[in-house]
């Protein structure tokens, strides 16, 4: 039989069927899921000797590992990497990895049935996995959508959230326990659907599973490997009106044994003091408009308006929005650089949770009707602004 058709015949016609493998699939994503927010000392005996193997594939001898508390922590420890060719024809380590996986994913994949629809349509899971397999939807499309495109953005979130605090860039690198997403993806279709790979790439498949459940980021080297241990605390919270168990990082989000931490607020990343000791001198001086808002939202526009000094200068119906209201606040001059007010409006759209975000944009101080400011955030006038019957 042909890869095509191998392929072919791991489709599922019938709904019922469909939805138990569904559920078996989930079972196995939040399982890796589970692995990439594990907050426990890292299992190094199993982890040094999963790149002791990656490391023969790619032809080199046992490397030195050397540990660190955090990936912070690295950079000291971490050689330049080499990402070319050199003259010789030599291909450094690193780079002989990266070629190992890639090759190993593009084998991978031609075991697997693949999505029916053109590449470049959206990849975005139903809203309703279970509605849509009852209505006769293809359990296949919802195993690549719903399985490695739900995961990875979370992780992406969390990765990204470390990287910003990494003192340069270390070359490259894998994420350990953070890689899970493209490894749940084949492991689904392998063990819910009884997908078939070589015993070759199941067990170089194997090392990488290995290593995303033993331990955290690595840098591979000719004669060094630096590892960092798993983080000793991960605080996430749910996104609220999800289908697929999405998380997102909150608080004191990632803690390492070396003491250094990582925040966020419902997801956004923030510095430390919007966590532990939001203050509205702080506030008034954080030039990001997404750190501010957060940390506003953390101590409460009430608490920011009253402790900024603000006066309330007019308010109104918001004719876009209705049921709420538009406020206007005079700014203290002693506590803002420019001459500015502040409209305090209310989202049109609805969160994912079915509440709707409070938020302040500063207008020109010459407006004395919040309608005047709201139209003049969209380029209209007050006028105009007054005859919306419904804003986003």
């Amino acid at each position: 039989m042909s890869a095509r058709r191998r392929r072919e015949s791991r489709r599922v016609s019938d709904p019922a069927r469909s939805l138990d493998l569904w559920f078996e699939a989930v079972e196995i994503r939040n399982e890796w899921q589970g692995h990439a927010l594990r907050a426990a000392p890292a299992d190094r005996e199993a982890a040094e000797r999963a790149i002791t193997t990656l490391y023969a594939l790619a032809g080199r001898p046992k490397p030195r590992f050397d540990w660190t508390g955090a990936p912070s922590a690295a950079a000291p420890l971490v050689p330049p990497s080499v990402n070319a060719y050199s003259h010789n024809g030599f291909v450094p380590l690193e780079s002989e990895l990266a070629n190992l996986l890639c090759s190993l994913r593009g084998r991978l994949d031609e075991h697997i049935p693949q999505d029916p629809d053109p590449w470049w349509r959206s990849h975005e899971p139903p809203p309703d996995p279970i509605a849509e397999l009852r209505q006769g939807g293809d359990l296949v499309t919802l195993l690549h959508r719903g399985i490695r495109n739900v995961l990875a953005p979370q992780l992406e979130g969390l990765t990204r959230r470390i990287r910003q605090d990494l003192p340069g860039v270390l070359g490259i690198h894998w994420y350990g326990q953070h890689e899970a997403a493209w490894i749940a993806h084949y492991d689904v279709f392998r063990r819910a659907l009884g997908v078939e790979y070589s015993p070759e790439d199941s067990a170089q498949l194997e090392l990488w599973a290995t290593l995303a459940r033993t331990c955290g980021w690595w840098w591979p080297r000719e004669d060094v490997c630096v590892l960092a241990e798993r983080p000793s605390a991960i605080r996430v919270e749910p996104v609220p009106g999800t289908a697929y168990d999405e998380f997102r990082l909150h608080g004191r989000a990632i803690e390492f044994p070396d003491g250094s931490a990582h925040y966020a607020w419902h997801g956004t990343p923030v510095p430390d003091w919007v966590v532990e000791a939001p203050a509205v001198d702080r506030i008034i001086a954080e030039r990001n408009v997404e750190v501010r808002r957060c940390a506003i939202e953390h101590i409460g526009w009430g608490a920011f308006i009253e402790g900024a000094g603000m006066e309330l200068v007019s308010q109104s119906p918001d004719p876009g929005n209705p049921g709420s209201v538009l406020r206007l606040y005079d700014l203290p001059a002693e506590f803002w650089s420019v001459q500015t007010r502040l409209l305090l409006a209310v989202n049109g759209s609805l969160e994912r949770d079915g509440t709707r975000r409070r938020y302040g944009l500063f207008v020109p101080s010459h407006f004395d009707h919040p309608l005047d400011a709201a139209g003049w955030t969209y380029g209209l006038t007050g006028a105009q602004y007054a005859r919306l019957q419904r804003r986003t």
